[in-house]
């Protein structure tokens, strides 16, 4: 690993392959190696200019606009072999693909970005498999350790599109979880949550009435003596949602480190081996943005997830 220093300002017009990007995105994408918070501050501090003016990091380019991007210092990744396992890129499952789309099953324990060069994630994994695709960017996000549906768009016009349903609350995600304790049959968690960064740049999620909206709806669909087996659909989806909702009413996810007990997840490892987060996306429907007809994504339930349910099954 290796830091280069961009001495001079570097001066770029927006054409119709960055219309309509956020500028924190464009930014992230444009300026690989640079860590995000710097990248945050350089856009508060008023160094990121476009068309002469300071802008949030909210704002989305149009064409033609012109942005000033500051020197700055990237720290250049030398990726050698060792960096990749030898299997991560056949266990990339392809669900879905055609002209706009790529649809892909994640695995757990695979983020969907690759960080400080330890690892390569889900995106770098797959522009490194299809080298000649030129255009490849997550249409949305799952954490590191959930596992299931995520789409990648192959053309602008279709990551701008999907944005849009997602924006407008037309894309139905729908997630498998465990849980401790007996839920309801059915709720709604209407919940604002805040995000915050600690000290060390980790991302912390908290229930607070001045954070966004979030609703999240759950659905039991068995009840165990661990906990209680739940397909839940995301209304909005904010950053670890499902986590902080469930883990605030009373019902941490099984598996969870940040945000669940660990008292409990220690016993569920020790005793059914459970050693990763329960939280599964398992499928998405929408209408597509380009050829308008309604499409249905799913991923079964991941064989270590299925397997611990299958022992509690038989425990009975």
């Amino acid at each position: 690993m290796h830091a280069l220093s961009k001495n001079s300002v570097e001066l770029f017009t927006a054409d119709e392959t960055v219309a309509n990007q956020r500028i924190d995105n464009f930014l992230i994408s444009h300026l690989k190696g640079v860590p995000k918070s710097h990248i945050y501050r350089i856009i508060r501090s008023g160094e990121v200019r476009v068309n002469s003016g300071r802008i949030d990091q909210t704002y989305r380019l149009q064409i033609n606009d012109k942005i000033r991007i500051p020197p700055v210092k990237i720290i250049k990744n030398i990726v050698t072999n060792h960096h990749i396992k030898k299997d991560s890129l056949s266990k990339l499952s392809v669900i879905y693909e055609d002209d706009y789309a790529l649809v892909i099953n994640k695995p757990s324990g695979l983020a969907v970005h690759g960080g400080s060069g330890i690892s390569l994630g889900l995106i770098e994994q797959l522009r490194l498999q299809r080298p000649d695709q030129k255009f490849l960017e997550l249409v949305h996000r799952l954490d590191r350790d959930t596992s299931g549906v995520i789409i990648l768009a192959k053309k602008r016009s279709f990551l701008t599109g999907a944005h849009e349903l997602i924006r407008h609350g037309m894309m139905t995600k729908h997630y498998l979880t465990f849980v401790k304790g007996v839920t309801q049959p059915q709720q709604t968690i209407r919940l604002s949550l805040l995000k915050s960064e600690n000290t060390h740049g980790e991302r912390q999620v908290r229930v607070n009435p001045e954070g966004q909206e979030a609703v999240t709806k759950i659905q039991t669909l068995e009840h165990f003596s661990e906990g209680s087996f739940l397909k839940v659909n995301l209304i909005t989806g904010r950053t670890h949602q499902i986590r902080v909702h469930l883990s605030h009413i009373g019902h941490p996810l099984a598996g969870d480190d940040k945000y669940g007990e660990f008292k409990w997840n220690r016993e569920l490892q020790q005793k059914w081996q459970l050693k990763r987060l329960f939280l599964h996306a398992t499928s998405l429907s929408f209408i597509h943005p380009i050829t308008h007809e309604k499409v249905f994504f799913e991923a079964p339930l991941a064989e270590d997830l299925q397997r611990f349910i299958n022992q509690l099954n038989v425990a009975r």
